[in-house]
């Protein structure tokens, strides 16, 4: 959410948003796997002109010994918005926000993949966001997540991510570039697959109880349809006799 300097009169207008969408609407979303061929795995998730794009990396030895995790692998993620990917030009190298989102998504995925499985080992997550248009934190999680089932990497199940927030007074699905900046609440949300387990419930902005189960809800359907978008990329990727071209699901 940003300044309310330049933000447009209604966000809603005849039950539409600005957009053209329904207030619980996605984008179109599209998902990859296995498109960076130098990466042991690999993925692309994007919400329209949000894009993200991940490599993973491992397991693999990790130095130095001393910081080895006798019991389990040791997960690096690391997010980034590369400098083109806004209007304005992004500064290279780690901010405070990036640093914050790399944590974010590191922890989430640490509650679906069998880090025991792996010890005195590490696993590099990379995470660049190509175009930035609002949910950039959810894009990468989705891309990240289909990337280390592309690595082959065991995990209980694929973690899929969506925004809601709040604009105009109305609970918004799949949070837009201008909602974004000039809406009064961002709720960034994340399941493991269909279950009721959330891995990611990070708030932005003061909402009633009753907004709050709403947007629960709104988020938890809505994972359940980003889930539905993995799952068929990783089909299109592995289906017998295809396995050399990359899946691509819309």
């Amino acid at each position: 959410m940003g300044s309310k300097v330049g933000a447009p009169e209604k966000f809603i207008i005849k039950g539409k948003r600005l957009d053209g969408r329904k207030l619980d609407e996605f984008r179109p979303m599209s998902a990859d796997v296995h498109t960076l061929s130098k990466a042991p795995g690999s993925g692309e998730f994007s919400f329209e002109n949000t894009k993200a794009i991940s490599g993973v990396f491992g397991p693999k030895p990790f130095y130095p010994r001393g910081l080895q995790d006798p019991k389990r692998t040791k997960l690096n993620c690391k997010y980034t918005m590369i400098p083109f990917s806004t209007k304005e030009r992004i500064r290279p190298g780690r901010s405070r926000r990036s640093t914050e989102i790399s944590k974010v998504i590191r922890e989430a995925l640490a509650q679906v993949i069998f880090t025991e499985d792996y010890p005195k080992t590490g696993i590099d997550i990379f995470i660049d966001i190509l175009q930035a248009d609002a949910s950039t934190r959810c894009a990468g999680l989705n891309a990240a997540s289909l990337a280390i089932v592309d690595a082959g990497v065991p995990m209980a199940d694929l973690i899929s991510s969506c925004s809601v927030g709040k604009a105009g007074g109305e609970i918004l699905l799949d949070v837009g570039g201008l909602e974004d900046n000039y809406g009064e609440v961002d709720f960034a949300v994340a399941t493991v697959g269909k279950q009721d387990k959330f891995v990611l419930l990070q708030l932005d902005g003061i909402v009633t109880f009753d907004e709050f189960k709403k947007m629960v809800k709104m988020s938890k359907e809505g994972c359940g349809k980003v889930y539905e978008i993995q799952q068929e990329a990783l089909r299109q990727r592995y289906k017998t006799g295809d396995n050399n071209e990359n899946g691509k699901s819309k």
